[in-house]
């Protein structure tokens, strides 16, 4: 007899397409408001209008009774997200949209380096490999020498690094507490962080702008929420290589609607990291039956 936590690959590969397109519809967005609003204020306004999206988790958060060590760990969380958005939003106004999607799949490389650095977890050879090959992908989208790096590239860099590290911290608190309470102490944290950087740089936005930063925040919740389904449907094993995709919807929205030019080796880097990625994902999921051979006890 099937159950609901048999694999459903079909419904994780349709979530999965459903979230890169969400996602690739707030690069879109992002782009299209450009650097009419500064970097800081847009994603203040982004998550701050996106709070309404925060209110079935109240009660969650108030009834987690946070320790003081996971309070500090989710406002560490804040600070390290805080400075990916503003970078990402930064990066978003002065480079192809392509540049940024591809460049952002170096967030899952990090992850695999910083979990290997500070939680004490095993890097194997071939996954050390994995990361080689990404951290060449990157090298090949740069082409350093060969064009321009633009701050919108070093920002890209830093932003990867960034969402990796609140990654790392997150993966630490999703033990402890419900994913309620990581997503919605996320939101709290992130926009008491951007506010500051906000109020420095701040214009009046106007009634369109706002509108279109509202359209962000929830594209962006469904992007979220897509993603959640896709993982429960089907192994990352499954998933993980759809999002390739997103590169492919990147580089046909920037050439058909904002007329960027196509660039082979942004593709080809681009691939050559999600391909990285993908090995990862499957180690890992190997890993993890390995584990479950030997301690079948726990299935939440």
């Amino acid at each position: 007899m099937a159950t609901q936590n048999q694999p459903r690959p079909i419904l994780g590969i349709f979530w999965m397409l459903v979230t890169g397109l969400m996602f690739v519809a707030v690069t879109a967005v992002v782009k299209h408001v450009g650097s009419d609003v500064p970097a800081a204020q847009a994603a203040f306004l982004r998550y701050v209008l996106g709070l309404v999206f925060l209110l079935p988790m109240i009660r969650p958060i108030l009834s987690a009774h946070l320790t003081a060590r996971q309070k500090k760990l989710f406002w560490a969380r804040g600070v390290v997200h805080t400075l990916a958005v503003i970078l990402w939003f930064f990066a978003m106004a002065r480079i192809p949209i392509a540049e940024v999607t591809a460049m952002n799949y170096l967030s899952p490389v990090y992850v695999s380096l910083g979990a290997a650095l500070f939680l004490g977890e095993r890097l194997p050879p071939r996954r050390l490999a994995a990361v080689i090959m990404a951290l060449i992908g990157a090298m090949i989208i740069l082409l350093p020498g060969v064009k321009a790096v633009e701050p919108g590239h070093i920002a890209m860099l830093a932003t990867a690094i960034c969402f990796a590290a609140g990654y790392l911290i997150a993966k630490q608190l999703s033990g402890e507490v419900s994913a309620p309470v990581v997503v919605g102490m996320l939101s709290i944290t992130v926009t008491v962080g951007l506010a500051p950087f906000a109020l420095a740089v701040w214009v009046t936005p106007t009634l369109p702008q706002l509108g279109w930063l509202f359209l962000v925040a929830c594209f962006a919740t469904a992007g979220h929420y897509a993603m959640t389904l896709a993982f429960a449907a089907a192994p990352l094993t499954v998933t993980q290589p759809v999002t390739f995709l997103q590169l492919v919807w990147a580089v046909l929205l920037g050439a058909v609607v904002f007329g960027e030019a196509v660039d082979g080796w942004v593709i080809f880097g681009g691939a050559v990291i999600m391909a990285s990625v993908s090995f990862i994902t499957w180690r890992e999921a190997v890993a993890r039956r390995a584990v479950t051979t030997v301690a079948p006890a726990t299935k939440v």
